[in-house]
């Protein structure tokens, strides 16, 4: 089972933005408002920003991001109410877990260790400086890699944007929605189902019973 980082194991919105906004507000950019703001959580900087910042910029804005957050906003989150026992519940029950998120992979492993969930994981996957695994799908594709191919039926997403329902998808795989993060429920309508919180899906689990092992 894969779960993404930010809307779906923690909230980590007051982090990112407080770095974002001092990197706009150091480049002589207009700040983004409230909409605007929420909608860049979750996909990549390198995917959302060129909606909001001319194309010679973006490189430049998300590097001075990238100093703000490494120093102080990466830390600036928390795991939702019920997370922990959630995957207690699912490790406790065999189930093979990992992470698999847009952010930088540098940053996501300390911050899940932050959070006390590097336990329940097999793996933290995530983008690299570099970009070349600048979408949800290539995330993806490089956690089943280290999760040796298992087969896709057997697999599930958890995730709160569309960029996870699609990134699942593109390698066979369903995804839960998580509608306790950023995204809307008719964001999130290509879900197999939407749930309201850690605690709603963690009913859903127990109802499955047998059915997760190996998912």
């Amino acid at each position: 089972m894969l779960f993404d980082l930010d809307g779906t194991l923690s909230d980590s919105a007051s982090g990112i933005l407080a770095s974002l906004r001092r990197a706009f507000a150091d480049h002589g950019l207009q700040p983004l408002t409230a909409e605007q703001e929420r909608s860049i959580l979750g996909p990549p900087f390198t995917k959302t920003l060129p909606r909001y910042v001319a194309a010679d910029q973006v490189a430049d804005v998300i590097a001075t991001y990238r100093g703000y957050y490494s120093a102080r906003g990466m830390f600036e989150t928390s795991v939702y109410p019920g997370i922990p026992e959630l995957l207690s519940w699912l490790h406790e029950r065999g189930v093979a877990m990992a992470v698999a998120t847009s952010k930088i992979e540098p940053f996501a492993v300390p911050i899940v260790d932050r959070l006390g969930l590097t336990r329940f994981v097999a793996t933290i996957g995530g983008d690299d400086f570099e970009a070349s695994r600048d979408s949800k799908a290539l995330v993806v594709g490089e956690v089943l890699r280290r999760l040796g191919h298992p087969d896709p039926s057997t697999v599930l997403m958890v995730g709160d944007r569309v960029h996870d329902v699609d990134g699942a998808a593109a390698h066979g795989v369903g995804c839960l929605g998580a509608g306790w993060g950023y995204g809307t429920p008719e964001e999130l309508s290509g879900a197999l189902s939407w749930h309201r919180s850690p605690a709603e899906l963690l009913a859903t689990f127990r109802c499955a019973g047998p059915r997760l092992r190996d998912r």
